[in-house]
């Protein structure tokens, strides 16, 4: 054994690595909690790299999109949990990145010289998003062909540029074959490649610049700063952090497993209560909104407008909040983030309780008799 660690040592540089950790520290305060949603959200990641790649020697592009779906989902063994893992846990690692990233902003560890892992932070995301989207129409079921043409319709309200980009990405005027083929190659092969190098920027700038505190902390004397080691402590209690996260994610396949709809069809009518994913639910909303209000077709591209002016805010708080840079206490930045916060909550709830009204307002309308017929009843 100690001949193969010299072996190793001398070609991988072990001991350096082991010097490095022994040398890292991790702030515990009463914040430390939120350190550990950047792991859980790589966790993710991982697990859906693994299963991504199991479902991909069965799956099939084209027009046998739906049928491989179906042979991994009820014929293959195994098949339904894995599909259900892989489809969970995409839905976990977009929740665990908006809680990262919304722990990173109200801690201000967006500030100089961090700007650089904040704004790959957002990118990833954005990528997240986009691994999502583009792997919902992939089955070619019914829910996942009419999610996305509700969310093509939101792209066609991109200003200036909108329409050329959704002909771009769906390679068309409509929906269809040349959609998904896109989506497939977007999902396996361009997302994860720009994906894995942003990922390892965001990482390199975590380890070169350490672990942010929160001004309420930097404001304390340093020997009344409480640190410990990020091997083993902070990593015991990581590995902890992730062993639980793998256990919610068997456990929602187990209990709700991903199912299957009937194939897409193009003259097909849209199910009832169609809708983007929840992660989209929230600019999907401010569109319908502002386009009650605003008259004519202009409506949903300021919406859209609004949205993105709202986005650009936030990649840029670094250069706004001037005040937390220079260790003073800034308000407006606080309060702009719970604004944030609130809006989202808010226009996703509003916009599932309005989908959730026209369901039930269609399955009401399609349950009524036809005219004349309750009257020879």
């Amino acid at each position: 054994m100690s001949n193969l660690r010299t072996y190793l040592d001398e070609r991988l540089g072990l001991d350096a690595i082991a010097a490095f950790a022994a040398k890292k520290y991790v702030p515990m305060h009463k914040y430390s909690f939120w350190y550990y949603w950047g792991g859980v959200t790589l966790l993710c990641f991982m697990v859906q790299v693994i299963t991504g790649i199991l479902l991909m020697v069965y799956y099939r592009s084209g027009h046998d999109a739906y049928d491989s779906v179906r042979y991994i989902t009820y014929s293959l063994p195994y098949g339904h949990f894995i599909r259900s893992v892989h489809a969970w846990s995409a839905t976990l690692f977009l929740a665990s990145a908006l809680v990262h990233m919304f722990s990173v902003y109200f801690m201000k560890a967006y500030r100089r010289p961090r700007e650089f892992g904040w704004w790959t932070g957002i990118i990833l995301l954005l990528m997240g998003m986009a691994f999502g989207f583009s792997g919902y129409l992939l089955p070619m079921d019914s829910l996942g062909f009419f999610a996305t043409k509700v969310g093509m319709a939101m792209v066609q309200n991109v200003p200036f540029i909108g329409v050329g980009l959704e002909q771009m990405v769906q390679g068309g005027l409509q929906v269809g074959d040349n959609a998904a083929a896109r989506f497939f190659t977007l999902h396996v092969s361009v997302l994860p490649i720009f994906f894995i190098v942003v990922l390892g920027i965001h990482l390199y700038l975590v380890q070169k610049h350490g672990i942010s505190i929160p001004p309420s902390e930097e404001a304390k004397p340093e020997v009344d700063r409480r640190k410990v080691k990020f091997v083993p402590d902070f990593a015991i209690r990581d590995l902890i952090m992730w062993l639980m996260t793998l256990n919610v994610i068997a456990l929602l396949a187990w209990k709700f497993p991903w199912e299957l709809g009937v194939q897409a069809s193009a003259l097909a009518a849209a199910p009832a209560g169609i809708h983007p994913e929840w992660y989209f639910m929230s600019a999907f909303q401010l569109l319908k909104a502002v386009g009650a209000i605003v008259p004519g077709s202009a409506g949903e591209p300021i919406g859209m407008g609004i949205f993105g002016l709202g986005l650009v805010l936030w990649i840029l708080i670094p250069f706004f909040d001037v005040k937390t840079a220079v260790g003073r206490n800034s308000r407006i930045a606080t309060v702009f983030g719970l604004f944030v916060v609130m809006v989202l909550i808010a226009m996703t709830s509003w916009g599932y309780a309005a989908v959730q009204k026209g369901a039930v307002a269609a399955n009401v309308n399609n349950q009524a008799p036809a005219p004349g017929q309750a009257a020879s009843q």
